[in-house]
C-alpha cells in the first residue's frame, strides 16, 4: 500500500491482545470495515431484539400506588412477586414477571 512502506502489519492476535478483545472480534470489525465502511465498523449496531417496555404510564402509576398501599393480609410488605401478581389480577397487564417489576421500580427510582 502506498504510504505504508516500512510499517509492519500486526496480526489479529497481536491486535486482540493489545486492546483486550478476542481475535474473532478483530476479524468481525475488519470485515465490517471492508463491507460497510469505517464509520459502520467503529459504531455499534442497534439491537434487533429490543422490546417495548411492559410497564408504562398508567401501569407505572398503578405500580407506585400499590407499593405505597398496605400489603396483602398476612404479609408485612410487598414482594416483587406479589406486585406482579396483583398487576395481572387488576387486569392492567396480561402477564409480567417479578424481575420486570423490579426493573421498572429501579428505573422509576
Amino acid at each position: 500500500m502506498k504510504g505504508f512502506e516500512g510499517i509492519k502489519r500486526k496480526s489479529d492476535e497481536e491486535i486482540a491482545g493489545q486492546i483486550y478483545v478476542s481475535k474473532d472480534t478483530v476479524k468481525r470489525v475488519c470485515k465490517r470495515c471492508v463491507e460497510e465502511g469505517l464509520e459502520s465498523a467503529l459504531s455499534r449496531k442497534p439491537h434487533s431484539k429490543t422490546k417495548p417496555r411492559k410497564i408504562q404510564g398508567d401501569e407505572e402509576a398503578q405500580l407506585i400506588a400499590l407499593c405505597c398501599s398496605n400489603p396483602p393480609e398476612g404479609r408485612s410488605r410487598w414482594t416483587l412477586k406479589l406486585l406482579s401478581d396483583k398487576l395481572v389480577e387488576l387486569t392492567l397487564l396480561e402477564s409480567i414477571s417479578a424481575s420486570s417489576v423490579g426493573r421498572a421500580l429501579k428505573k422509576m427510582n
